[in-house]
């Protein structure tokens, strides 16, 4: 009995049912959004319009709907940059910024739950995973009432005699960064307390053996060993804070709008659906490609030589 044969289907069925889920679920979505961006919908209402001629057999694509996002021309014939850089450069900032802070406070998380007794661990994973019990936009919300004039921190400040009147908390910078890194923090911590859980602490006991302070043997040490699950958790924040919408439109101000809000108002307020089509593409290209030239280079690092 050929026992590899007899293998061969359930291993190509295990390795095909992903690789099935992300064509169905993001490669065809994403070839009917890319579709949709170079239609010219003129005065229609409807987006799925052909963009080939049937009478000369060519293809006819806008690519003025790529083209305005980069550059519009005015009244004058002048080219002035558009809100969509602003908006793109702007989303990067925010998502950088978050992606930082989730680091900063989910890495002692991470590491004190990892270094806690095994019998403590259940426990302390649940605490950070209970916010995912409740609704995404009702914990947005209760942001709005902690961070607002008359909220529980400006109250709390009046009370103690800190501040004579209402501190602006909503609406501004510091607003969209505590909202977004409340969010995704668990995005963080978990992906790092599974790195650090597996890392084994003899290592820092022979640094101390010679003569590593605590602090550097965590720099030299613990650090280096835990990358994977920085760069695992940095991705799985950046990634969704790009194009985050409920966040900058609950706890944003009018210059805080993220590239997510200007694709719905292109699509729901405006109805140009090929234009909103375009700036998700863009959007996905500046998130895929980057990633894919990192994992490309990284891998072939990784590979042994001979």
């Amino acid at each position: 009995m050929n026992l590899p044969a007899l293998k061969m289907p359930g291993r190509r069925f295990v390795i095909g049912l992903p690789y099935t889920w992300l064509i169905v679920f993001f490669l065809f979505p994403f070839l009917i959004l890319l579709y949709i961006s170079f239609v010219d919908m003129g005065n229609d209402i409807s987006p799925f319009k052909p963009i080939w001629d049937s009478g000369t057999g060519l293809l006819k694509l806008k690519y003025e709907n790529y083209w305005t996002i980069f550059r519009s021309v005015d009244e004058s014939g002048q080219l002035f940059q558009t809100i969509y850089i602003e908006a793109y450069v702007r989303s990067i900032a925010y998502a950088f910024a978050t992606a930082v802070l989730c680091l900063l406070i989910g890495y002692p998380f991470s590491y004190f739950i990892a270094r806690s007794p095994a019998s403590a661990r259940p426990a302390l994973l649940m605490m950070v995973m209970l916010p995912f019990w409740t609704s995404f936009l009702l914990r947005v919300y209760a942001w709005k009432g902690i961070l607002a004039d008359q909220g529980v921190i400006n109250q709390v400040l009046m009370g103690l005699g800190l501040i004579d009147e209402p501190v602006q908390m909503l609406y501004t910078n510091v607003s969209m960064l505590v909202g977004m890194t409340y969010v995704y923090l668990p995005f963080m911590v978990l992906p790092l307390y599974a790195n650090l859980v597996k890392m084994d602490y003899r290592l820092l006991e022979a640094a101390y053996d010679l003569g590593t302070s605590p602090l550097k043997a965590f720099w030299l040490v613990t650090v280096p060993l835990s990358k994977a699950g920085i760069i695992a958790g940095f991705m799985l924040v950046f990634i969704p804070c790009v194009g985050e919408f409920v966040i900058p439109s609950l706890l944003g101000g009018p210059e805080n709008i993220m590239i997510g809000r200007v694709v719905w108002d292109e699509m729901f307020t405006s109805n140009n659906w090929p234009r909103a089509s375009a700036l998700a593409v863009v959007m996905i290209g500046l998130i895929v490609i980057p990633l894919a030239v990192y994992y490309h280079y990284t891998g072939e690092a990784a590979e042994p030589r001979h």
